[in-house]
């Protein structure tokens, strides 16, 4: 336990069978549960958890491969059903060191937050070992899943090390998180809806002789088009449905100004091909909406910032 709290161990693993064993002996004492998910590996990931298995080790193999996600997912189920407080992601490939366990715990612990995640991007020593083109792609979505998601404060969302509390689990949709690379965003937009305090903590990252299998290539489109979505489905539960907030209103506002504007200013240009020139009050009608526009969407940004904001300690829903 860790001050009080049950804490247990998902650890989602998909053809680890080189690190498995090592992941397992390596979970810290204030580990109550420890979780594997095979997620229908083809070697032999599930006998060689099994045999390195201990008192607090239960091993769940799927019948077809989910992702990551749903990996996770299934591994939350039944840590819940073993009555755990707090579980906390810890990959079958090694990379999670469970010497930061404690840190990614201690918000929850103390009630400031229900969501932790673990941030590689803390200092100019922490991109050391990470390929130029995975940096790049971090940090591009990384900012794309800031705003998507509503959680500003929070930064390098495909790091999958997270701790999260029960009561944060048990509101959030099962069946309608995204199972695949997809899973740490779509679960950051859900969580935001659910007005879920969330908080970074800086832990390094270990690279060692596993490999990831994520092509930013590949899943880029994917992760781009769940953001586009999650970012209205948010907007429409959070800032509409829940409350119609100003943040809607200045959103809807500043897009319907910056379209009349730019149709405008595309009539202008069309009117005024050649010798005619448009007159200050016409270019007045292109300008005025626009800019406008644009300082609506400003502010309802500035706004959905200082809803990510940090908070003063909230009670724990145990307490």
């Amino acid at each position: 336990m860790y001050r009080g709290l049950t804490v247990a161990a998902v650890v989602p693993a998909f053809k680890e069978q080189e690190h498995i064993a090592d992941v397992i002996r390596s979970m810290p004492e204030l580990v109550d549960h420890i979780v594997v998910t095979d997620d229908a590996s083809p070697d032999e990931t599930a006998e060689r958890a099994r045999a390195a298995a201990d008192g607090r080790t239960v091993v769940i193999t799927l019948p077809q491969n989910q992702g990551v996600g749903g990996a996770v997912l299934t591994g939350h189920r039944a840590a819940l059903d073993r009555g755990a407080d707090v579980c906390v992601v810890m990959a079958g490939d090694g990379q999670m060191d469970p010497d930061f366990l404690p840190a990614l715990l201690e918000p929850i612990a103390d009630g400031r937050a229900q969501f932790t995640k673990a941030n590689r991007f803390y200092g100019r020593g922490s991109f050391k070992g990470m390929p130029r083109s995975r940096i790049v792609g971090n940090i591009a979505l990384s900012f794309l899943t800031k705003a998507a998601s509503g959680y500003w404060n929070l930064f390098d969302p495909q790091n999958g090390y997270t701790a999260i509390h029960r009561d944060a689990l048990d509101r959030i949709p099962w069946d309608q998180i995204a199972r695949r690379y997809d899973f740490e965003n779509d679960l950051l937009i859900n969580l935001n809806i659910l007005r879920v305090p969330a908080v970074d903590v800086p832990v390094p990252a270990r690279y060692g002789r596993e490999t990831s299998g994520m092509n930013l290539a590949s899943v880029g489109p994917r992760i781009a088009l769940r953001l586009f979505r999650g970012f209205w489905t948010r907007i429409w539960w959070k800032y509409v449905l829940q409350s119609f907030s100003a943040v809607a209103l200045l959103l809807f506002s500043g897009l319907a100004l910056v379209l009349v504007g730019s149709l405008v200013g595309l009539w202008i240009i069309f009117q005024t091909l050649g010798p005619p020139v448009a007159s200050a009050g016409t270019v007045l009608l292109c300008v005025g909406p626009l800019l406008s526009g644009i300082h609506m969407l400003l502010f309802a940004m500035l706004l959905d910032i200082q809803e990510s904001a940090p908070t003063p300690r909230v009670p724990r829903p145990d307490a």
